[in-house]
């Protein structure tokens, strides 16, 4: 067994870069389709992204915990690991650059990309160390309808529950009990408490491909292809009861999303793993050090929005309007290319530190 597997390494890479290529359009006013999120129901291949990351957080969790014992010195790296990427998506959340650099309480977001990541990782790590895949199993489908029951049969205060974006909606309505204005938005939160129950599915689902790779079985693609395929066709028939729904993470929404994720690593895996077709180099490289430069990508972008060139135009509007913007080109594609530039270079930063040996641990 090779001690490691490629295939993980670009299909985490990849993701990250997309993640980052998604979030960073020169504008949000023009942006092609698929580089958007579904507006509620439904999903883009934008909305495939975030699941795509928990998924491989999952696998990832396989090659580091396989061998390892339950005990105190594992929990401990273990919440650290967590605390960490929870402070650090906190720290995103609440900074700016006035003095005293943070935000007045009552506008600091709590929820977040890295602290479900955090969170995510934690359970999906706990679970891990203390069952095996079976009981695993019943963990997930347990998850997966008790959080369908929630949401379609539980009324709020007097009200039927509802899956649209209103009071009623159990989710928003438990956000805005414990966070209160610390919200995405006052009627949802994509990375809201509740619908972390589900996101943790979505690790977990990561964490059997990643038994299937760590296996001695022969036919580990047709495997995931078939895993995937599964997947698919179970979430889009929950769909018709439970819509697939990112904001919510609903059920068949953390299924369809698994299914895809299995089938692109299983192409992935066959052709790197099986054929030893290499491809994706720079991609393992943002994989290496995936955290790191989410984290100031995430960053950067804000600094670029907040600081002013001429007292009125951010640094972000004006390398867009001078650079990108141009009368024979669409504001799409100038919105695009500007993306494509930022990926760039942090694709760049990705390679000098794998190269210099830097892996900087979160």
């Amino acid at each position: 067994m090779k001690s490691r597997i490629l295939s993980v390494d670009i299909f985490r890479g990849a993701t990250i870069i997309l993640m980052i290529l998604v979030n960073t359009p020169g504008t949000w006013s023009n942006v092609y389709a698929p580089f958007l999120h579904a507006k509620w129901h439904g999903y883009t291949p934008t909305d495939l992204v975030f699941p795509f990351f928990l998924f491989i957080v999952g696998t990832s969790i396989v090659f580091a915990y396989q061998n390892k014992k339950a005990n105190a010195s594992v929990y401990k790296k273990i919440t650290v690991r967590s605390l960490k990427l929870i402070g650090l998506g906190l720290f995103l959340g609440a900074f700016t650059i006035n003095f005293p650099f943070i935000k007045d309480f009552a506008s600091i977001r709590f929820p977040g990309v890295l602290q479900r990541i955090g969170v995510v990782f934690f359970f999906a790590a706990i679970l891990f160390l203390n069952l095996n895949w079976k009981k695993l199993i019943w963990v997930a489908v347990v998850l997966l309808i008790g959080y369908w029951l929630l949401l379609v049969f539980v009324p709020i205060e007097g009200m039927a529950s509802t899956l649209e974006r209103a009071p009623n909606n159990l989710a928003n309505y438990v956000d805005v009990q414990v966070f209160g204005t610390h919200n995405y938005k006052p009627d949802y939160d994509p990375e809201g408490l509740l619908s972390t129950i589900p996101a943790i599915v979505s690790s977990l689902l990561g964490i059997f491909t990643g038994l299937i790779l760590t296996s001695k079985q022969e036919k580990k693609t047709t495997i995931l292809f078939g895993l995937g395929g599964s997947l698919l066709l179970l979430g889009h028939l929950l769909d018709f009861v439970f819509p697939i729904n990112k904001a919510l993470w609903t059920s068949s929404f953390v299924l369809v999303t698994a299914g895809w994720a299995n089938i692109v690593l299983a192409l992935i895996y066959y052709l790197t793993d099986v054929r030893n077709i290499r491809f994706g180099s720079i991609f393992r490289y943002a994989g290496a050090n995936a955290i790191v430069v989410y984290f100031a990508s995430s960053f950067i972008t804000k600094l670029f929005y907040l600081i002013k060139v001429d007292g009125e135009t951010s640094i972000h509007g004006w390398l867009f309007n001078k650079i990108y913007v141009h009368r024979f080109i669409s504001m799409e594609l100038s919105s695009l290319l500007y993306g494509l530039s930022v990926v760039s270079f942090y694709c760049l930063l990705a390679y000098v530190l794998y190269k210099r040996k830097i892996f900087i641990k979160v």
